[in-house]
C-alpha cells in the first residue's frame, strides 16, 4: 500500500491546471500503482490518472516512457478529425519542468493522465456489441500505429509474447521448486507439458513484426458511457514491436469467458462462440486492409496459444512463490492458470467451428 502523502507529493509535481485535492486508488490492474488524483481551480475540479509505474517489471522506466510519448502523440494526430478527438486517445500531463514522467526521492517512477469522461472499461464482456467494438478499436490502434515513424520502439519487457521461453521458464521453475508448491499443482503442470508443441507455431509461422499493444484484456478498452463505442486504448507500457495475431488472441483469452481471470468455479469458464464471432468480425473490420493472409490464417489458433502462454505465466509465477503477479490470497495465481487451461479445452472442443468463421469472415 503506497503512502497517502508520497502519492499526493508525486500528484503535485504535474501540471494539471490546478491545485491538488485527492487522491484515490483506482483500478484493478496486476502490475502498476493507479490513482484518481483531483485537482481545483477557481472552483472548478478535473480528474487526472496517477500512475507509479513498476519499475521491477519495467525495468526501463525512460524508455518506456518514451514509447509512450511518441504512440500517444501519433494517435492523437491520426483521430485529429474525428468527433470527440480528445477522448480517442491517451494524453499525457508533463511535469512542471515539461518532463513527461517524475522520479521521486525514493527512485519511484510517476506519470499523469488526462481522465477520458463518459467512458469506462469492464472486467468481462457482457454482449456481442461489446465484443465488436473493442476489437474494432484495438485493429484500429494497430492501423494507426502502422504508420509510426521510424526508429523502432523499444522492448519494454524483451520477449515478452515468446511462448517458447515462457515454457522454458515454466519448466525451471517446476525443477527448482523454490516454495515446495509443485505437488499442488501437478495436474496443471501435466496440462501444460502435454501442449508444448503448440508454443513455436506462430514463431514458426513467419508472422511479419507489427507494432502492437500486447496486453489487449477488454478492460484495457474504454467504452463510451452512451454509445458503447469503443473509444480509447489504455494501459500502454507494453506496447511495442510484435505479431499482430498476439493482440488478437489476447482479446479471444479475455473476452469471450463470462468469467473473471481468476474464477474458481470452473464450470464458469467458456469460450462463448457468438463473441468470438463478434470479436473476429470487428477485428478484421479494422485489420483486414493491412494483415496478411498468412495472419489471417491463425487468427482463431492465436487465442488458443496466447490463452496457453498467460496460464504458464501464472503457473510458473505460483510455482516460484509469486514474485510477479500481484496476489490477493496464497493460491490466487494457480486459480488463474486453472482458469485459462479450462479455456483452452473449450476453445479445443470449437477449434473447427473457430476456423469456419474465419474463413466465411475472410471471403
Amino acid at each position: 500500500m503506497m503512502n497517502p502523502q508520497n502519492v499526493a507529493a508525486a500528484a503535485r509535481q504535474f501540471a494539471a491546471g490546478g491545485g491538488f485535492v485527492s487522491a484515490e486508488p483506482y483500478g484493478t490492474g496486476h502490475i502498476n500503482d493507479t490513482f484518481r488524483a483531483v485537482f481545483e481551480h477557481s472552483g472548478v475540479q478535473q480528474q487526472t490518472l496517477l500512475q507509479r509505474i513498476n519499475h521491477h517489471i519495467f525495468k526501463d522506466p525512460a524508455a518506456l516512457m518514451s514509447n509512450i510519448q511518441r504512440v500517444t502523440t501519433h494517435v492523437t494526430s491520426q483521430v485529429a478529425y474525428q468527433p470527440d478527438a480528445s477522448r480517442r486517445a491517451l494524453t499525457l500531463i508533463p511535469t512542471h519542468d515539461g518532463a513527461a514522467f517524475h522520479r521521486d526521492a525514493e527512485g519511484n517512477w510517476w506519470r499523469m493522465y488526462q481522465f477520458v469522461q463518459r467512458a469506462r472499461s469492464y472486467d468481462a464482456v457482457e454482449t456481442p456489441r461489446q465484443a465488436y467494438q473493442a476489437a474494432f478499436a484495438f485493429g484500429q490502434f494497430q492501423r494507426q500505429l502502422a504508420t509510426l515513424p521510424a526508429p523502432r520502439l523499444h522492448d519494454t519487457i524483451p520477449d515478452f509474447h515468446h511462448t517458447p521461453k515462457r515454457f522454458a521458464a515454466l519448466e525451471a521453475a517446476v525443477s527448482s521448486d523454490a516454495v515446495n508448491r509443485a505437488i499442488h499443482a501437478a495436474p496443471e503442470v501435466a496440462f501444460a507439458f502435454a501442449r508444448q508443441p503448440i508454443a513455436n507455431t506462430l514463431l514458426n509461422a513467419n508472422q511479419p513484426q507489427r507494432v502492437t499493444h500486447n496486453d489487449t484484456k477488454f478492460n484495457n478498452i474504454l467504452l463510451d458511457d452512451q454509445t458503447g463505442e469503443g473509444l480509447c486504448v489504455i494501459d500502454l507500457d507494453t506496447v511495442m514491436p510484435g505479431l499482430a495475431l498476439y493482440d488478437f488472441g489476447d482479446m479471444v483469452r479475455t473476452a469471450t469467458s463470462p468469467a473473471a481471470e481468476d474464477e474458481r468455479d470452473l464450470s464458469r469458464v467458456t469460450m462463448r462462440m457468438p463473441i468470438f464471432e463478434s470479436l473476429a468480425r470487428g477485428y478484421l473490420a479494422a485489420a483486414s486492409s493491412f494483415l496478411t493472409p498468412e495472419e489471417k490464417q491463425y487468427l482463431a489458433f492465436s487465442g488458443k496459444l496466447i490463452t496457453y502462454e498467460i496460464g504458464i505465466r501464472f503457473l510458473t509465477d505460483y510455482l516460484a512463490g509469486d514474485t510477479y503477479f500481484k496476489t490477493h490470497r496464497p493460491e490466487h495465481n494457480l486459480d488463474r492458470c486453472r482458469t485459462q487451461f479450462r479455456l483452452i479445452e473449450s476453445m479445443e472442443a470449437q477449434e473447427e467451428a473457430m476456423e469456419r468463421i474465419v474463413i466465411a469472415l475472410g471471403k
